[in-house]
């Protein structure tokens, strides 16, 4: 494993350029960016097992190539390892957990990027590069800003 000031690199690379510290991305002068979610759907597996160590290396490339627009991003565990919450009768009430993912699908959510981009067609030639765009799914959604 490799790690300098924002990158880094290995079997958890899919998690990426965290900027911990130093800030969001550098913006031009003048430019304003947009914070835009890039929710990964993909196969729902252990990305830190070896046999995914391939595609591990193409999320490195991933952020190594996009680093000036990733401001976050982490990648997530199986859904067998979730616990879905729910209250009953609203806030106050019975908290009730279950063991394991919310519904059974083809492809699960297993990781986001967080890109500053000018514009939902930037996020989405940004996202169009993400290895999972490739055989399973990347939706864009710009963040709500509070403001």
């Amino acid at each position: 494993m490799r790690a300098d000031q924002n990158v880094l690199i290995g079997t958890i690379s899919f998690v990426l350029l965290m900027r911990v510290g130093i800030g969001p991305a550098p913006q031009a002068q003048g430019v304003t960016m947009t914070q835009y979610a890039a929710l990964i759907f993909s196969a729902d597996v252990d990305w830190s097992e070896p046999e995914h160590a391939d595609t591990m290396v193409e999320y490195g490339r991933f952020g190594q190539d996009n680093a000036t627009s990733i401001t976050g991003g982490a990648v997530l565990q199986p859904t067998s390892t979730a616990t879905v919450v729910r209250v009953q009768g609203a806030r106050g009430g019975d908290v009730v957990t279950t063991d394991g993912p919310y519904a059974e699908t083809k492809e699960a959510l297993t990781g986001f990027y967080l890109l500053d981009a000018p514009d939902l067609d930037a996020a989405v030639a940004i996202a169009a590069q993400i290895p999972a765009a490739w055989a399973g799914a990347v939706e864009v959604r710009p963040v709500l800003t509070r403001g």
